[in-house]
C-alpha cells in the first residue's frame, strides 16, 4: 500500500509545471540558432525574388546600365541590410548572454520563446520599411511597426538576464553575476536594443519627416555604439578601481598615522 501511494506521488509530481525547474541549454541554444538562420534566409530570399531587375527593363529603361538599375532599388538594399544586422546583433547578444548563462530554467525557456516570436517578424518589418519608405501615408506606421518588433525582441532577452540573475548562484557565470566582470557590460548590452528602439519611436512620432532617416539612423549606429559601450564600461571601470584603490590608500595611511602616535596625541 505504502508503495503505491508513493508511485501515485512521484507520477504526480513529474506532471506538475515550476517555472524555476532546469531546462535543457543546450536545447534552448539550438532551436535559437535554428530560428535565427531562418529568419536571416528569408530576409535575403525576399530581396532576391522581389528586388533584382528585369534584363529587359535594364536595356530600355537605364540604357543598359546595371548600376542605374541597381540603385533605383536603393531604399529595398538597405532595409535590407538593417534588417539583416539587427538580426545579426541580436543572435550575438543572445549568443553572450547564454554563454554565461549555467543552467536555464523553464521560465527563462519560455522568455526565449517569446523573444524568438518577434525576431520572427522582422522579415514583416523588412517587407514594411522597403515597400512604405518613399513617403508614404503608411511610412511611420511601417518604421513604428519595425522599432516595437525590435523593442519586443530585446527585451526578453533582456528579461532572461533578469530571471537568471534572481537565482545568479545557480544559472549564472561568476563573471556576469552582480559585481562580476562582466556584469556591466551585460545590463548595457542588453538595454541597448530596447532603448534605441524605443528611442527611434518617439523620434518619428515627433519628427515625421525625417522617421526614415531616423529608423535608418539607428540601424546603422548601434553596431558602433556596441563597440562603443565595451571602452565606456572599461574606462569606468578602471577609473572606478582607482577611485576605489585610492579611497583604501587614504584610509591605510590614516589607520598607520594613528598607530604611530602616542596615546597621549591620540586623546588631544
Amino acid at each position: 500500500g505504502q508503495r503505491v501511494e508513493e508511485e501515485e506521488h512521484r507520477s504526480l509530481e513529474t506532471f506538475t509545471f515550476y517555472l524555476s525547474e532546469p531546462l535543457s541549454k543546450e536545447r534552448v541554444e539550438a532551436f535559437s540558432d535554428g530560428v535565427y538562420a531562418i529568419v536571416a534566409t528569408l530576409l535575403i530570399l525576399d530581396i532576391c525574388e522581389d528586388n533584382v531587375p528585369d534584363p529587359r527593363e535594364v536595356d530600355e529603361k537605364f540604357h543598359g546600365s546595371l548600376l542605374e538599375a541597381l540603385s533605383e532599388y536603393g531604399p529595398n538594399y538597405l532595409a535590407y541590410f538593417g534588417s539583416f544586422v539587427t538580426i545579426g546583433l541580436l543572435w550575438f547578444v543572445h549568443h553572450s548572454l547564454f554563454l554565461y548563462v549555467t543552467k536555464a530554467t523553464r521560465l527563462m525557456g519560455l522568455l526565449n520563446i517569446l523573444s524568438l516570436a518577434f525576431i520572427g517578424g522582422l522579415p514583416l518589418a523588412y517587407q514594411l520599411t522597403s515597400e512604405f519608405a518613399e513617403k508614404s501615408h503608411n511610412e511611420i506606421e511601417a518604421i513604428q511597426v519595425s522599432c516595437v518588433t525590435t523593442f519586443f525582441a530585446s527585451i526578453f532577452q533582456f528579461a532572461i538576464w533578469t530571471t537568471a540573475l534572481l537565482h545568479e548562484r545557480e544559472t549564472l557565470h561568476p563573471f556576469a553575476r552582480y559585481g562580476g566582470k562582466e556584469h556591466a557590460f551585460m545590463f548595457a548590452k542588453l538595454a541597448l536594443y530596447p532603448c534605441v528602439s524605443l528611442g527611434a519611436f518617439f523620434l518619428t512620432c515627433l519628427l515625421s519627416e525625417f522617421s526614415t532617416a531616423i529608423f535608418h539612423l539607428m540601424q546603422i549606429i548601434i553596431p558602433f555604439a556596441f563597440l562603443a559601450l565595451r571602452i565606456f564600461v572599461r574606462i569606468s571601470l578602471t577609473v572606478i578601481k582607482s577611485v576605489m584603490s585610492l579611497s583604501r590608500r587614504k584610509v591605510v595611511l590614516l589607520e598607520e598615522e594613528e598607530a604611530c602616535l602616542s596615546p597621549t596625541e591620540t586623546l588631544s
